[in-house]
């Protein structure tokens, strides 16, 4: 019967040392990655320089009726900036620089009084 126990001992003693004499691997890490995506990371930040702005627009048709709008909208509103932008086929005039759209809204209702198809929009320009 000693035997057995002897025999398991050794076996445990065995395993028991086995295990302290493994160490952690240890290693170093090399990143070899492709030159375009440095590239890629500054055109992503560059895209990221555009600002999100609320503009009313007024009007939506061809060039002569922007031009008069342009100034009518001038003369009513002189505090906000306004501004002729073209989309194939027609011209839209552009009321203000709003930074949210609760300051968008408040000036609509104002605007509304004298142009009632007037909209807020959101469009992406450039800073």
């Amino acid at each position: 019967m000693t035997k057995p126990v002897l025999r398991l001992s050794f076996i445990a003693l065995a395993f028991f040392t086995a295990t302290l004499a493994v160490n952690a691997q240890e290693g170093i890490v090399t990143i070899d990655q492709n030159k375009d995506i440095d590239r890629l990371l500054e055109f992503k930040k560059d895209s990221r320089n555009t600002i999100d702005a609320f503009v009313i627009q007024v009007y939506n048709g061809s060039r002569g009726g922007a031009q008069s709008a342009k100034s009518d909208v001038g003369t009513l509103f002189p505090d906000w900036t306004n501004s002729i932008e073209y989309e194939s086929p027609n011209y839209k005039i552009w009321l203000g620089n709003f930074r949210t759209r609760l300051e968008a809204d408040r000036a609509l209702m104002k605007v509304k009084k004298s142009y009632p198809d007037a909209l807020v929009l959101k469009p992406k320009k450039n800073r």
